[in-house]
């Protein structure tokens, strides 16, 4: 049997193209927070993980820039060997000291973070539950690391204790939550997790890639439900709040040298761009002291969510910046996002399997009153165009 039969029968995508419906890989210009350049003309960019508006900061700009400056384009080479720079250092140094975490260690992307955790901690004779929901990231650790895996069903703390409870106590065992779903932007109910861990031993990694700079003035979901010194491990990205790409592990100093000496994502790739760590820490030194972007960012999308109920339309109870709106079908799902690209406004048309039908938007700090209000006319009009009770 030949391996590429599977490439040349799928047509999915080429149908979705022919019919207009599909919605990846469009290629966006510009630099500006909230609008970018297709072929077609400008459009009002909703679908950005770019809560703080800080990718086209010009203190962010000119921190990449000064990097780039001192230190070239990359280092080519991995953290282990050539690849570190006071850049790493410093920005591990500031985050731990904003999260309130005891050390950090700087990956090339939060994937990696992600997968190079997981899979260095556990081993075939541990057991890793995780919810559902979870990022591909996490999943895609958990099959590294050859540990039993056991999913607990979303945010649901009775089947969370289920799963504990059955797995054998001599085992060590990984509860692994995400701070914030990024799908729905519905909270993980922390507290209760952190509890269900302390009772039956078990050590907790949260991925807090939507939660920092967004919940607790920017210091993510652990400071929001005030358990910081209760959670044993937190992952984050920089290519969300933090404008930039990268992630982080934070936990134990102990924890944090084993993985700079065990994380195969880490040794085996280069390090992240001089500009990408630079840019990192100017918009975490942003964050720390303009607080009220985080607010501003959760205010922007609360209107938009508000507007949207009263129009019918069915969106998920948030405190973020994420604006996920469910729709009957993936047909209907991608009939209302390019009705709303056609009217110039950008969100992200998800389908299965990456979750249930909906169209998630996200919105910025720097997105205008103006802007959002010509948010919710295009979903007017395709609400008129698509009645709702035919979704």
């Amino acid at each position: 049997m030949d391996i590429f039969g599977r490439c040349q029968s799928y047509t999915q995508s080429q149908e979705a193209r022919a019919a207009k419906l599909y919605p990846y890989f469009i290629p966006f210009e510009g630099h500006d927070a909230t609008v970018a350049q297709t072929i077609d003309g400008d459009i009002l960019m909703c679908g950005s993980n770019n809560y703080l508006g800080l990718t086209s900061d010009p203190r962010v700009k000119a921190a990449a820039q000064a990097a780039i400056e001192e230190y070239g384009t990359s280092r080519t080479g991995s953290r282990l060997l050539n690849g570190n720079t006071p850049l790493h250092e410093e920005l591990e140094h500031e985050l731990a000291d904003f999260l309130g975490m005891p050390a950090a260690l700087v990956f090339p992307t939060g994937y990696q973070a992600n997968v190079g955790v997981i899979a260095s901690l556990l081993s075939r004779h541990d057991v890793v539950i995780l919810d559902r929901e979870a990022h591909a990231s996490v999943y895609d650790g958990c099959g590294m690391s050859l540990a039993k895996t056991r999913r607990f069903a979303h945010n649901d703390m009775d089947d969370l204790e289920r799963q504990l409870a059955a797995s054998p106590s001599d085992a060590g065992r990984l509860v692994v939550v995400d701070g914030v779903y990024s799908m729905a932007g519905d909270l993980c109910p922390l507290t209760e997790v952190v509890r269900l861990c302390r009772q039956y031993g078990a050590r907790l990694l949260v991925d807090d890639a939507h939660g920092i700079g967004v919940l607790a003035d920017g210091r993510g979901t652990s400071a929001h439900f005030g358990v910081t010194d209760q959670v044993d491990l937190v992952t984050v990205t920089f290519s969300k709040s933090l404008a930039s790409i990268g992630g982080a592990v934070l936990g134990p100093e102990n924890v944090i040298e084993y993985l700079r000496h065990h994380a195969r994502s880490l040794i085996f790739s280069a390090s992240a761009p001089p500009a990408s760590l630079a840019a990192a820490y100017a918009a975490l030194r942003i964050l720390q002291a303009e607080p009220w972007l985080c607010r501003q960012a959760v205010e922007n999308a609360s209107y938009v969510r508000r507007e949207l109920t009263a129009l019918g339309y069915d969106p998920i109870p948030s405190e973020t910046p994420i604006v996920s709106v469910r729709l009957d079908g993936m047909q209907q799902t991608l009939l209302t996002w390019r009705n709303l690209l056609d009217r110039g406004v950008y969100v992200n048309a998800v389908i299965p399997p990456a979750a249930s039908p909906r169209l998630r938007a996200s919105f910025s700090t720097t997105h205008t009153p103006e802007q959002l209000k010509r948010v919710v006319a295009a979903f007017a009009e395709v609400g008129d165009l698509m009645p709702l009770e035919d979704q």
